[in-house]
């Protein structure tokens, strides 16, 4: 029997002696050709850089930046990315890596003081935590937008270098370390996908005019969207496009205007200027040309548009599909569309209280005072449902079905469903609360102070007079009744075919 299993014994303990010998010669020996090595311009810079990074320091800094900079939500995404990519490798390194093997710190006779940190690090030397984190940034950044990637790439990698030119680490460290980094991003992306891994939004494909040039299509401007910077770029990429610059108050009668003579209508501003935008395009039957230009962009985000030139690119290739519109009617003839979300209750008021903020002190500071004044009050809203008197916080009818949802809408991968995204906070003390435990709950959920479920229509009656209601972000109030539907496909939108 020994002879039948004497070919699957495993290594004896002196080969093993003998590889780890091997391996640490090596090991050795690169370090020492690095240290005795003359790396131009490297020496004021390498170990500042070094001690730059501690504590994840420099990391930070830089997704702040990329946030700022980018301005939109590719950047933000690649810069939250990289920071939980950075949390997950550093856990890992610091709970079970230098745990699991001890090993001592180089020696720094060979390193030439002018080199060496003031500090010296007092934790075990494998694997290199500087060289993970490093790693685990520049691979979550560049997993969301290339364009971050390779800037922070050669940060990484020099952050990375400086662990072996100061000495505090060997160079198998720092592969480990960067290997364990990478690691880290990818089992990030596998938890949550990356905006590529999705599947493109939005379907059926539609017909829709190419148009390169945008000869033929008159872009509305609202002013007071912030969109007069996107609508200059714009005029360079849409060169035989007409643009109306207007105020607020003149977008309905320019939308009006322009659908008479165009191929296509294109709007730029935020998701309550698109919405008018859509009304009207749905009933002219033309296609609509979004271009993000506003403080909320949700509808754009999930067609897969992030910038304008995402839609320049769908027009230069006619590529479009047909998309749902939610609509609420009443029986005094009050009515109206959403492309988004539609809400009675406690939301209404936060948006009503944000807006008045938000010009003075910034959108999401305003988010924050509003949330705070709203839920302090007594708002519960009280209306009839399936014939019964009920008591509720919040009614939330997404147009289709959110994949998340919080007071930030969550994201839709299927933009004609045909369904409502229904939820609702039961009234009761603690709103606050009933409001996360509805945020954190997803669709078809129900619990004794949430639910949600999936519908086509919806009828409310019995509503309080005075009761607001929210739409795309606009606020108006409410009739004592309202059915709330979907005109199915009715309105054809361009959007790139595939995230870039």
């Amino acid at each position: 029997m020994s002879d039948i299993y004497a070919g699957r014994t495993p290594a004896d303990p002196g080969t093993r002696a003998r590889v780890a010998a091997l391996l640490t010669g090596w090991d050795q020996r690169i370090f020492r050709s690095a240290a005795n090595r003359h790396w131009p311009g490297a020496g004021p810079v390498l170990p500042r850089l070094s001690r730059s990074a501690n504590h994840g320091l420099l990391w930070f800094g830089a997704a702040a930046g990329i946030a700022l900079l980018g301005r939109d939500q590719r950047s933000r995404r690649a810069a939250l990315r990289g920071v939980a990519s950075l949390a997950v490798a550093s856990a890992t390194i610091n709970t079970v890596g230098k745990r699991s093997v001890r090993r001592r710190r180089p020696v720094l006779d060979a390193v030439p003081m002018i080199r060496q940190l003031k500090r010296q690090p007092i934790t075990t030397s494998f694997p290199s935590g500087h060289a993970a984190s490093a790693a685990a940034f520049a691979t979550g950044v560049a997993l969301e937008s290339k364009g971050w990637g390779a800037l922070v790439a050669p940060v990484a990698f020099s952050v990375a270098a400086s662990r072996v030119y100061t000495g505090v680490h060997f160079p198998s460290d720092v592969l480990v370390g960067a290997a364990l980094g990478v690691g880290a991003a990818y089992a990030v992306r596998g938890i949550v996908p990356t905006r590529s891994q999705l599947p493109s939004p939005g379907r059926p494909h539609a017909q829709a005019p190419e148009l390169p040039e945008g000869d033929g299509m008159v872009i509305v401007v609202n002013r007071a969207a912030g969109s007069s910077d996107t609508a200059g770029a714009l005029r360079d990429s849409l060169p035989l496009a007409e643009f109306v610059e207007c105020e607020p108050e003149e977008v309905n009668t320019e939308l009006e205007k322009a659908a008479e003579h165009c191929v296509a209508l294109g709007v730029v501003g935020g998701d309550g200027t698109v919405n008018r935008a859509a009304v009207v395009a749905a009933r002219h039957r033309l296609p609509l040309a979004v271009f993000p230009g506003g403080t909320l962009n949700h509808f754009a985000y999930d067609l897969g548009i992030e910038n304008p030139q995402d839609t320049c690119r769908a027009m230069a290739a006619g590529d479009a599909v047909r998309v749902d519109l939610g609509r609420f009617t009443g029986p005094d003839g009050t009515s109206g569309h959403f492309l988004n979300t539609f809400s009675l209750g406690v939301y209404p008021e936060l948006v009503r209280v944000r807006e008045h903020w938000a010009p003075r002190i910034g959108g999401w500071p305003a988010g924050v005072v509003a949330a705070s004044k709203v839920l302090r009050g007594q708002h519960q809203l009280q209306a009839e449902f399936d014939g019964r008197h009920r008591s509720l916080w919040m009614l939330f009818a997404g147009n289709g079905i959110y994949q998340r949802f919080g007071f930030t809408p969550g994201h839709r991968l299927d933009l004609a469903d045909g369904l409502l995204d229904v939820r609702v906070v039961h009234g009761g003390s603690f709103p606050s609360l009933r409001l996360l435990a509805a945020a954190a709950a997803g669709p078809l959920s129900r619990s004794p102070v949430h639910a949600a479920e999936r519908m086509r229509r919806l009828r409310i009656t019995g509503i309080a007079p005075g009761t607001p209601l929210a739409f795309d972000g606009e606020v108006a109030e409410s009739p004592v009744e309202l059915t709330i539907d979907k005109a199915n496909e009715a309105l054809t939108v361009y959007r790139p075919r595939a995230f870039q």
